[in-house]
């Protein structure tokens, strides 16, 4: 790569638990001798996933390489955040060959493509591709859209029927932006479910995309990077909800952050996670526990009522032991009071 020539940046979309951080994990432990660079962007003021990412380094993408920004939707801070990261990671020796950018489950891609406008940048960075991750069991289940046949006849009754939600929307708008969907959980959904998510995604992109299905983030990155899809000049070809609107809002969703002390069972946590999935609409749960007599911080990652926990490091001398976990839900649905009585018991 010359110096004249501009870096590639993947952006990975998808929505809350598709498996984002797993896929772009692998991606640094397999990068084929890429110089990679890390953009994070979380949903909330705890941050989980970039220190994930960060335990991965390897020389070809150390722990400075790795850039977590979560004072809010990246596509609504770019002049104050965006921008200035990415000038940042151009200015480093060795350049990287290549930018991953993990926007928040919750983002919507195609505000974040027109920052590649900006000419601070535009001369010196490209949109590789723009991937989108689903859930494979989710997006069979119907869980980010109705029922489309059902929609669909409401529409043609009275088009001023509308019945997506809001997760509905950001769930299409990925898609319409995606140069590849990569379905994950394949083997929960099992082969009919992934038929099911397979035909919604057929009928809610807005133009054919390539659909791969893949095994905890597993993939030949030569599938993924290197697509040359220019898409900061291929607007036009995805649609979105917002299209006309100068900004978007996020008041549909909203977290909260419960912190309290050290927890004597996972398992118990886990029962709590799910009762907060059941009776509280809760879409996300993500963060850090600390279990009595145990010298290793447990992470725990929850999608809806599914929980997975492991332990991920030993606490550091010195740093206080606690639990700390974001929920994410539906603007409406956030009860902050109600959320920490089933959180911390």
């Amino acid at each position: 790569m010359t110096d004249l020539a501009k870096v590639p940046v993947t952006i990975v979309t998808g929505f809350l638990g598709a498996g984002k951080t797993t896929l772009i994990r692998h991606l640094i432990q397999n990068a084929g001798g890429r110089r990679l660079a890390v953009v994070v962007n979380e949903f909330g003021t705890l941050g989980v996933d970039g220190e994930i990412l960060k335990s991965c380094a390897i020389p070809d993408c150390p722990a400075e390489n790795i850039v977590e920004l979560a004072n809010g939707c990246i596509c609504c801070t770019v002049a104050d955040d965006f921008i200035p990261t990415v000038e940042r990671l151009l200015a480093l020796e060795p350049r990287p060959d290549h930018i991953l950018i993990e926007t928040s489950g919750l983002a919507l891609p195609k505000p974040l493509l027109k920052a590649f406008d900006w000419p601070a940048i535009r001369s010196r960075i490209t949109v590789d591709g723009v991937l989108a991750l689903a859930d494979a069991e989710a997006v069979a289940e119907g869980r980010f859209a109705p029922d489309l046949v059902a929609l669909e006849a409401q529409r043609a009754a009275d088009p001023g029927i509308d019945h997506e939600t809001p997760l509905a929307e950001v769930f299409e708008d990925q898609l319409a932006c995606a140069d590849m969907v990569l379905l994950t959980k394949i083997d929960l959904a099992g082969p009919e479910g992934v038929a099911a998510a397979r035909a919604v995604i057929a009928a809610e992109a807005p133009r054919p995309v390539p659909v791969v299905e893949i095994r905890e983030g597993a993939i030949d990155p030569r599938v993924i990077l290197g697509l040359g899809a220019a898409a900061e000049d291929d607007l036009a070809a995805r649609p979105s909800h917002h299209d006309g609107e100068d900004d978007h809002e996020h008041e549909d969703f909203d977290s909260i952050v419960v912190t309290f002390g050290e927890i004597a069972d996972p398992a118990e946590l886990v029962a709590r996670i799910e009762r907060l999935a059941r009776e509280h609409k809760v879409l996300r749960v993500k963060g850090y526990a600390a279990v009595s007599g145990k010298p290793m911080r447990l992470l725990v990652q929850a999608v809806g009522a599914r929980v997975r926990h492991q332990y991920d490091r030993p606490w550091r001398a010195g740093e206080p032991r606690g639990t700390a976990l974001v929920a994410i839900a539906e603007h409406d649905d956030v009860r902050p009071d109600a959320f920490r009585a089933v959180l911390a018991g």
